[in-house]
């Protein structure tokens, strides 16, 4: 017998109702971001990033608590008519493609053994498509031949409670900058500025995000500001300006925190800032504007367009395999997939709960462009067609109690999703002497940013490092990391005996949270050319006092800035005038 219309419909409510609650919990953190920002409240800005992730667990969990009576009653040959009641109810709202995944998650956790598909959840495309929205986002400005105008006409236009150090000069500076670097601008042209109206706030930075069009030529633009907090007699300036695609990618980096962006019209926004970054994946813009529950509803949406588009194979991840996961990539696919082995090697002590603590940890943690972002799934259904013998017996051997093979599925428990990067101890093979200097820095300046955000990576060989398309080394092996306040820093005390140090074991005690940094020096890189190179820069990463030096600033609630460009690009102050460094 069918479900009563009615009945649905009472249900469908409930379930739209504590969305509506989670939604307003969202956006009040998410406004909160502004006074934050203005007060310089950073530590607070912190706790509100943690606060807001956390946030959709816990309404699920406490939604199917109160429906469990209910959704208990409906039989899992109901839930079509089901979905068309909601889909009903949902269809004029501005939020509708969030309002699917909430009815997604409500089905996945109701039917456990059951498989989502168009008939019972909203899998291959929401119920509009894309769907165009009238309300517009964005704020238009010129067009002019008069750039310091619009310039100064858009940073007018938004509203903060504190005062600018010096706006004329930072519109002068960008004006400089921008005729330096854009050869468009340096004769007689019209310029106009489309701009969105929300802003977006991360870590110490408020993004006035647009596009500007220059005759037939379009630019991403996008303006950080930042408040050094010092009050009168101004507080805001303007750190830099970005105009290229690939400068602005690496600011919606899958290594960055999540943005706060207010909005009604959450597939409007991400429509808008498809069409600056053309490049990135609907579901990486969704994760990047804080919706990373849709956005991965999106990567499934897209991986099952883009499997319909392919033909390879699944295979294991290039590089050393790991001791604690089973990684395979589709080569197609920038994606790998990471499943928790069953039995770890012996050199690893933690336990498969302590490695799903350590993906939370980074999932929730200020990842300051040095750790990848992950997606967690439960029962992931991949085509077995797709898959070679050499991946299906890998697979079961060392993760079958997460393996589920049909005649035509792999059903996967439990895993990861992460994007593909090169193994940084691969990307340094063959490599010039500069690309070697580059990509050294990069590594040392990887783990001392860590460090600055409390993060221990633990492991640090270079084997779980990757480089990304834009050259930047991202730690992405988490299974040891930990609180840089939770590890004990200690120098290797002198022997009075000098045949010690060649002993198999050491002649002092060592407690597990006990690091000695000197041996990064042999530990780390066992090639001499490279030990060399990452030396002439990071010569203080085998000293105990930066590592206690780092401590002491986090103890102190210091924020490290966190700059997602380079420090080359910013416009900065020198004795209260702001000065190009570039």
């Amino acid at each position: 017998m069918s479900i009563d219309v009615q009945h649905a419909r009472q249900i469908c409510e409930r379930i739209l109702s504590g969305f509506d609650d989670y939604r307003d919990r969202f956006r009040d953190i998410t406004r909160g971001a502004r006074v934050r920002f203005e007060q310089a409240d950073w530590q607070g800005s912190q706790q509100a990033a943690m606060e807001r992730i956390a946030l959709y667990n816990a309404f699920t969990r406490r939604l199917l608590d109160e429906l469990k009576d209910d959704l208990a009653s409906i039989p899992v040959e109901d839930w079509p008519a089901l979905k068309r009641e909601y889909q009903t109810l949902i269809q004029r709202r501005p939020d509708f493609d969030l309002a699917e995944t909430v009815f997604n998650t409500v089905f996945r956790k109701t039917w456990t053994g059951h498989f989502l598909n168009d008939s019972n959840a909203f899998v291959t495309e929401p119920i509009h498509g894309r769907r165009k929205t009238d309300m517009s986002l964005t704020r238009l400005f010129g067009p002019s031949y008069d750039l310091s105008k619009l310039l100064r006409e858009v940073l007018d236009s938004y509203s903060f409670d504190v005062p600018w150090l010096d706006k004329e000069e930072c519109v002068g500076l960008m004006v400089d900058v921008m005729r330096e670097s854009i050869p468009l601008l340096r004769g007689a042209q019209e310029v106009s500025f489309e701009m969105l109206t929300p802003v977006f706030y991360r870590n110490k930075g408020a993004y006035l995000v647009g596009r500007m069009f220059l005759g037939e030529h379009d630019f991403p633009i996008a303006i950080p500001i930042h408040n050094d907090g010092e009050g009168a007699p101004g507080s805001l300036y303007v750190d830099t300006v970005i105009w290229t695609d690939s400068d602005l990618s690496i600011i919606f980096s899958f290594t960055r925190a999540y943005f706060m962006v207010d909005t009604d019209y959450p597939s409007a926004l991400v429509d808008f800032l498809k069409q600056l970054l053309p490049k990135k994946k609907i579901w990486e813009l969704y994760t990047s504007v804080g919706y990373y529950k849709h956005g991965k509803t999106e990567f499934y949406r897209g991986f099952l367009s883009h499997l319909e588009e392919s033909d390879d194979q699944f295979r294991i991840a290039e590089g050393i395999k790991g001791l604690v996961m089973c990684v395979f990539t589709l080569p197609s696919y920038q994606v790998v997939f990471k499943v928790i082995k069953d039995r770890f090697a012996p050199t690893k002590s933690v336990t498969r709960e302590q490695v799903r603590e350590a993906y939370y940890l980074v999932k929730t943690h200020d990842r300051v462009g040095r750790m990848a972002d992950t997606q967690e799934f439960t029962n992931f259904v991949f085509p077995r067609e797709r898959f070679s013998e050499e991946v299906l017996t890998e697979l079961l051997k060392v993760c079958a109690s997460s393996v589920t093979l049909t005649e035509d599925e792999v059903i996967i428990s439990h895993l990861y999703t992460e994007r593909l990067m090169t193994p940084l101890n691969l990307y340094i093979d063959g490599k010039s002497d500069f690309e070697l200097q580059q990509v050294m820095d990069e590594y040392g300046n990887a783990i001392k940013q860590l460090a600055a955000a409390n993060i221990f990576p633990g492991d640090m060989l270079l084997k779980n490092f990757g480089v990304t398309r834009h050259g930047r080394v991202v730690f992405y092996d988490y299974d040891e990391i930990c609180y840089l306040t939770d590890v004990n820093f200690r120098e290797i005390p002198k022997s009075d005996h000098p045949e010690d140090q060649y002993g198999a074991e050491p002649w002092y005690s060592v407690e597990a949270n006990d690091v000695f940094p000197e041996e990064f020096r042999t530990f780390l890189l066992n090639n001499a050319q490279l030990r060399e190179v990452f030396s002439e820069n990071h010569e203080d990463l085998y000293d105990i006092e930066f590592w206690k030096e780092m401590q002491d600033n986090i103890r102190n609630n210091k924020v490290m800035d966190v700059f997602p460009y380079r420090r080359k690009r910013r416009l900065t102050r020198n004795q209260n005038r702001i000065i190009n460094q570039g």
